[in-house]
């Protein structure tokens, strides 16, 4: 039996509850059709008229009084109760729901948040209940948003946004804090693929293995009749694909080799760039994949079922909403960026392998190691916190160094001059704007023979240079070190000015890179 709550007991605990409630932008589940008298947006002025306590949360009987002065009655559910008499503002959601503030408040909802409880960076996920135009004093035109907060200790609440494009009604949202009255906002297309960059980059890391494990197989298969001839035909261009170390002194050949390296065969596929992708490492390794396949006996596997496959494409878009949650939980994540140099890992022939299965799990984790570099590229290439986007090249090219196989790792990253956003860009004789200068940073990591690994750090920015070494053996530190003034004068007769030129033993420092998530994301896109 539910228990009456006169006027009379409207006691001080009950009008701080009906103040909190109102502030915070309760949504209130109408019991009853407004349909006619209130439509979605529209504000109108209310008053409490009577309460009742049910089992699980109170009803309440509301007096609206509309600005033509049309006046009606309506039920409505609330999750506290709320004094006789009380005067409020009430807004029609989209759904059947009413948002309450205060009476003589401007607008309902959230307008500020408390960063003590949200700090800046928190992900904050809702769905877009209203959006209506707004009176704007000869400026660009506003729109005003209700949004039902989702997620965080503010579920269930309605925030208040005012945006320079109108949200589509019943879209869910994605937005991040960066203030009080802050959000920032991206697109859904933009997080799925950042999602699908990070999926990627852990699975096709945890498959791939150094490049010498399948060119060392293939060499030693050289001159024999131990794999089909279209097998042995596609590992000897692999292997013709591989330049000469001392060749790459050459400006040309090395260009060559960076543009062959399998870091672009996708794009220069799309633009018809890429005349022979048989030359490219990355169209190497999958021309050499093809070839092995239909020499492969027959598995006894079944093939997937299709019933499976169709689960796993209705429970898509619920995976993607939960990992984009799960991509940015609370706060600014501090994310590591992808190891560099990729640590060597060597793979070997298992004893109940024949050599068609060994060879294709070394050119699956070969063509693995290329995409892991090229998705690292894209998950570096990305807007830093002042909107600067630092674009970055990873990738591996291995080359012969006398009787061996050495891979050297690059990594060639660019950002705008960041000053030039402050100021005008410079210019030429005729006034025309100059191309923004970048600075540049490149990174090789290699391990030549007798030499140990060697890491390279170079900073090029308006023709000033300066640089880093590391070697880890002591000898190869001497050396380096005694030979450091000769490679000054080497890079000053190229036209550069030199800066700090140093060398060290042992490894480059490693750290984690800092990274604040930006979101706005549309489910309904």
């Amino acid at each position: 039996m539910t228990n009456e709550i006169s006027g009379v007991a409207a006691a001080s605990s009950v009008a701080a509850a009906s103040r909190s409630a109102a502030l915070n932008g309760e949504l209130l589940k109408l019991l009853q059709s407004v349909d006619g008298v209130l439509e979605a947006g529209q504000t109108a002025k209310a008053e409490v008229l009577s309460i009742k306590q049910l089992p699980e949360d109170f009803q309440l009987l509301l007096k609206l009084t509309m600005d033509s002065g049309r006046q009606a009655t309506v039920q409505v559910a609330a999750s506290q109760p709320l004094a006789i008499g009380t005067p409020l503002l009430v807004t029609k959601m989209l759904s059947e729901q009413l948002s309450v503030s205060l009476a003589g408040s401007p607008r309902t909802g959230l307008t500020e948040l408390d960063t003590s409880r949200l700090p800046v960076g928190t992900l904050l996920q809702g769905k877009v209940v209203t959006s209506l135009p707004v009176a704007a004093n000869d400026g660009p035109p506003v729109y005003r948003a209700m949004v039902t907060l989702l997620n965080s200790a503010l579920a269930g609440q309605t925030l208040t946004i005012d945006s320079p494009q109108p949200l589509r009604l019943g879209s869910l949202l994605s937005a991040q804090v960066q203030g009080n009255q802050a959000l920032s906002v991206v697109q859904l297309s933009g997080r799925l693929d950042e999602l699908a960059v990070a999926q990627q980059i852990t699975t096709q890391n945890s498959r791939q293995a150094s490049l010498q494990s399948l060119l060392a197989v293939i060499q030693a298969s050289q001159g024999t009749d131990r794999l089909p001839p279209a097998v042995s035909a596609s590992a000897s261009a692999l292997l013709a694909t591989l330049p000469d170390m001392p060749a790459l002194t050459n400006p040309d050949a090395l260009a060559q080799a960076f543009a062959k390296s399998g870091l672009f065969l996708e794009s220069g596929l799309l633009t018809g760039s890429l005349e022979a992708p048989e030359v490219d490492l990355k169209g190497a390794l999958l021309r050499l994949v093809a070839q092995i396949l239909p020499n492969l006996p027959a598995s006894n596997s079944p093939p997937l079922n299709p019933a499976t496959l169709a689960t796993m494409a209705q429970a898509a878009p619920g995976f993607i909403r939960n990992a984009l949650g799960i991509l940015g939980q609370v706060g600014p994540r501090s994310v590591e960026a992808p190891a560099f140099p990729l640590a060597s890992r060597t793979l070997q022939k298992n004893d109940n392998e024949d050599e068609l299965h060994s060879l294709l799990r070394l050119a699956s984790a070969a063509l693995s190691r290329v995409q892991t570099h090229q998705l690292a590229s894209l998950e570096q290439s990305t807007p830093g916190p002042h909107g600067l986007t630092q674009h970055s090249w990873q990738l591996e090219i291995p080359m012969r160094a006398f009787n061996d196989i050495v891979p050297m790792q690059v990594r060639v990253q660019a950002q705008d001059d960041p000053s030039e956003r402050e100021q005008d860009m410079e210019r030429d004789a005729e006034g025309n704007r100059l191309p923004p200068r970048k600075l540049w940073r490149l990174d090789l990591a290699f391990d030549l023979p007798r030499l140990g690994p060697l890491h390279v750090q170079a900073q090029l920015f308006n023709s000033n240079l300066s640089s880093q070494v590391w070697a880890q053996a002591p000898a190869t530190y001497s050396v380096v070190q005694r030979e450091l003034p000769w490679f000054r004068e080497r890079l000053a007769a190229a036209g550069l000015n030199v800066g700090e030129l140093a060398c060290h033993n042992g490894r480059p420092p490693q750290g984690n890179r800092t990274r604040l998530e930006q979101r706005w994301v549309d489910e309904t896109a």
